[in-house]
């Protein structure tokens, strides 16, 4: 068996840290009160159960009550390090991970078990068993396939029907969807209603009450593996409106509250006293979908004059800012999630298209379009998706296209633009890694209306012929070829040579990722953090060493 101590991916990972991280200073006097108090823009809770924490609110709690047996470091999702377990071997085949657990960690005191117990490697099989079943687990899918066995109270054998590679493979035991570790005493004894609103893990920090619509209070765990947490406990606040949000920042009552992405918002609270705002991620990526099956976008020079007449940078400033988004140039997520491409490799391929308002005008002419055309297309009312479909409608309008826009509530847009109705959909979101990414939006399979299986190809890539040549136009081997690839550096090779060939067709305009800010006071310190970090949850972790600095 290969031996596996740590698992690094270094793409873009050592540039993230050095820009973002800043050395823990034990030397720093603390705050006499190290009771902290986070403001997050929801109304309620929606579960407790790390399992179905799918919702953001719910993930800032179990990432502070859970460990995985590996997991990604604060403010870093490309590595993965050591979690509860210390190290592991896989098979040359690449089928049987064996993991070794860490010895002398304990779950959180419950009813029966004033001192907690040691977690063996029955909690973990009984936890990934729980994860696989869709009774249980609102990510049980990423489990098929999958057999998990105890070989003795510190081993864990992992086996998989089909070999994958560890791109895919870690998150799924990492301190992320399903990847939580929890205590099979409590749930068979407690029940299932019980540890709902009860969570027991073995993180730095433990449940201790919950006020519906108000919030969640948690104390540290004095035993947690790492060390005693400085922080003496952490309540989550359930503020939906960002004035009260805001307003709690200013008066010191709250640390660190969710922000607003909007300049003017954003300057006002960065002048506020004692006051730093921080970006995190992963945030979503924003992609202008050509609807290459249907004129005049089925006209490659017709999506390559609209692409020169678009500016990142512009849709940057309007939307997020200077920190808050960042123009992004790959057609699947963006850096530093693993496999998306750079600026670099975008210019290197020579596929680079930057706003060039004349050259724009006369491509749209020799495509047929001396004066232009006019399109409607339908927008969501959340402010994100208007302004972007605001921004480009300027931008086209300098080149004698006339967009009108149609405006509907958010349900009824993702309903419409599974139809094929626009000519092109502007959209935001983040998936779990380039591999899926390019499997929902670029797969045939996935074309909407009439794939096999439909879903977000919004550009029906793959079901016509693209670049004009006469065939077909698919990525559709790259993209199962690099799903069963089970090394890394070829894997992630697969998915730039598919990103590519998009690009090659213009079938997307990659415009910006945004991030999400999050004002704190300047005497806090994350422990991990400067100026924006890349978490499992795209919040603020709260770890066993973040702290209260005096003041």
């Amino acid at each position: 068996m290969r031996s596996k101590i740590t698992f690094t991916i270094t793409m873009l990972a050592v540039i993230v840290l050095l820009a973002t991280s800043f050395a823990f200073c034990d030397n720093k006097e603390l705050a006499d009160d190290q009771n902290f108090h986070f403001g997050i823009n929801v109304r309620d809770a929606q579960t407790f159960d790390p399992m179905n924490a799918s919702a953001t609110a719910d993930r800032i709690i179990a990432d502070m009550i859970f460990n995985g047996l590996v997991r990604y470091p604060p403010g870093n999702q490309v590595d993965v390090e050591e979690d509860l377990a210390t190290s592991w071997e896989v098979s040359e085949d690449g089928k049987e991970w064996i993991f070794t657990l860490r010895e002398g960690v304990f779950f959180h005191p419950f009813p029966g078990y004033p001192e907690g117990y040691e977690l063996t490697s029955e909690d973990v099989v009984f936890s990934l068993n729980r994860a696989a079943n869709p009774e249980y687990s609102a990510y049980s899918g990423d489990y098929t396939g999958m057999s998990f066995e105890a070989i003795d109270a510190y081993r864990v054998r992992i086996t998989l029907e089909t070999p994958i590679s560890e791109i895919l493979f870690f998150p799924k035991i990492a301190d992320y969807g399903s990847g939580f570790i929890v205590s099979k005493k409590a749930i068979e004894e407690m029940g299932d209603e019980w540890v709902r609103s009860n969570p027991i893990g073995t993180g730095p920090f433990m449940f201790d009450s919950y006020e519906p619509t108000q919030k969640v209070f948690l104390v540290k765990n004095e035993k947690y593996f790492r060390s005693e947490p400085i922080l003496d406990s952490v309540t989550v606040r359930y503020m939906p409106e960002v004035s009260p949000r805001e307003l709690g920042l200013r008066r010191g009552e709250l640390h660190m509250i969710n922000g607003l992405n909007q300049r003017d918002w954003l300057e006002r609270v960065q002048n506020e006293p004692e006051t730093v705002i921080n970006f995190f991620g992963p945030g979503e990526t924003q992609i202008i979908h050509f609807n290459i099956s249907m004129p005049p976008f089925d006209d490659i020079n017709v999506r390559k004059a609209v692409s020169h007449a678009l500016s990142r940078e512009a849709v940057s400033a309007l939307i997020g800012g200077e920190g808050g988004s960042v123009p992004i140039y790959s057609s699947a997520l963006a850096p530093p999630a693993v496999g998306a491409l750079t600026k670099e490799e975008v210019i290197e391929a020579d596929l680079l298209i930057e706003q060039d308002i004349e050259l724009a005008k006369q491509m749209l002419a020799d495509a047929g379009y001396p004066d232009g055309f006019s399109i409607e297309v339908i927008s969501t009312e959340n402010e994100e998706y208007l302004k972007g479909h605001t921004a480009v409608q300027a931008m086209l309008r300098e080149i004698g296209i006339d967009m009108s826009i149609k405006v509907v509530d958010h349900a009824s847009f993702h309903s419409l633009i599974r139809q094929n109705m626009n000519p092109f959909v502007y959209y935001l979101c983040w998936r779990p890694n380039v591999g899926v990414f390019l499997q929902r939006f670029y797969h045939s399979d996935s074309v909407v209306v009439s794939g096999a299986s439909p879903d977000t190809n919004f550009s029906n890539y793959g079901a016509v012929d693209a670049n004009g040549d006469g065939s077909i136009d698919t990525i559709d081997n790259l993209i199962e070829k690099a799903a069963i690839e089970i090394d890394s550096a070829s894997q992630i090779e697969l998915w730039k040579e598919a990103q590519i060939k998009i690009l090659e067709d213009v079938a997307v305009y990659p415009v910006i990722r945004f991030l999400i800010p999050y004002p704190m006071k300047s005497y806090v310190d994350l422990g991990y953090t400067g100026t924006f970090a890349w978490t499992t949850s795209g919040v603020p972790q709260i770890t066993e060493k973040t702290r209260i600095l005096a003041h």
